[in-house]
């Protein structure tokens, strides 16, 4: 179902209300709320697929979440909370929410995660490819390499790369074209930027990264550039980490020989 406003702003209102947490009859009756100003249950049945008997079930739901305020006259008048005030409530909400997930996720973590694996694990989707880059260039503490396509050098993965160069972590990039070089010289100071190992355009490769050393993650583009960067099978990845890694020993090697510090691999 569509979630974009310009497409249907009902149905996307109604959407994203029910990943909310609300049930269905709570959204439509909200959503119908909001272009009626006030209402009746008459008036609110006659504008959503709700049963006039539900609507009072929805109110109920709806007052007891802050939404909507009851006027006890006779019939009752129901108003709804405006867009701003309730994006604001749903905002607190889900920041309290991602501070007792973060906060208990930590609880569980082990004392010290295990630097050494074994084999690679695999990521799906452009989205959460991105993520891991992120999360490995900002734990990165001296060197990162990083070989992208220019499309996947998006302005999340640049800031995370400029932070890491303003604490010192060496930056060196490859396959970048000179369209952005401009960029990347004034958004990554001292980014060393290097050429590609092949023709990267005419590859479905889509990243190479090498964190430490000891770190490194592949991805290749997946069914082309028509797919959407949301569609899990638009790009997919694997990464290793750990000193004797097999993904990391063979880039290491590759990106070792690359930048000069020795002789090519034979």
């Amino acid at each position: 179902m569509s979630t974009d406003p310009s497409d249907d702003p009902r149905s996307a209102a109604i959407e994203q209300l029910k990943r909310f947490g609300l049930s269905t009859y709570a959204a439509r009756t909200f959503v119908a709320l909001q272009s009626l100003g006030t209402g009746t249950a008459k008036d609110v049945s006659g504008v959503s697929d709700v049963p006039r008997t539900r609507v009072y079930d929805a109110i109920d739901e709806l007052h007891e979440r802050g939404l909507v305020d009851v006027q006890q006259s006779s019939p009752k008048e129901f108003w709804a909370i405006s867009a701003e005030t309730t994006r604001g409530m749903f905002e607190q909400e889900m920041d309290h929410r991602l501070s007792v997930l973060s906060g208990a996720l930590e609880e569980l973590e082990p004392a010290h995660r295990s630097e050494e694996q074994q084999g690679v694990w695999t990521v799906n989707g452009r989205s959460a490819v991105t993520d891991r880059v992120i999360e490995f260039v900002q734990e990165a503490d001296d060197e990162i390499v990083y070989m992208t396509v220019e499309g996947l050098l998006t302005d999340d993965v640049i800031d995370a790369l400029g932070t890491a160069a303003q604490r010192g972590v060496t930056i060196s990039l490859g396959g970048v074209s000179s369209d952005v070089q401009d960029r990347i010289e004034e958004d990554i100071p001292g980014a060393e930027l290097f050429d590609s190992l092949w023709v990267w355009s005419d590859t479905p490769a889509g990243r190479l990264l090498m964190v430490d050393g000891a770190q490194t993650l592949v991805s290749v583009l997946v069914n082309g550039d028509d797919v959407p960067p949301t569609d899990p099978r638009s790009e997919t990845a694997i990464w290793g980490a750990g000193e004797t890694n097999s993904l990391v020993v063979v880039l290491r090697a590759i990106f070792t020989w690359k930048l000069g510090d020795a002789e090519p691999p034979t």
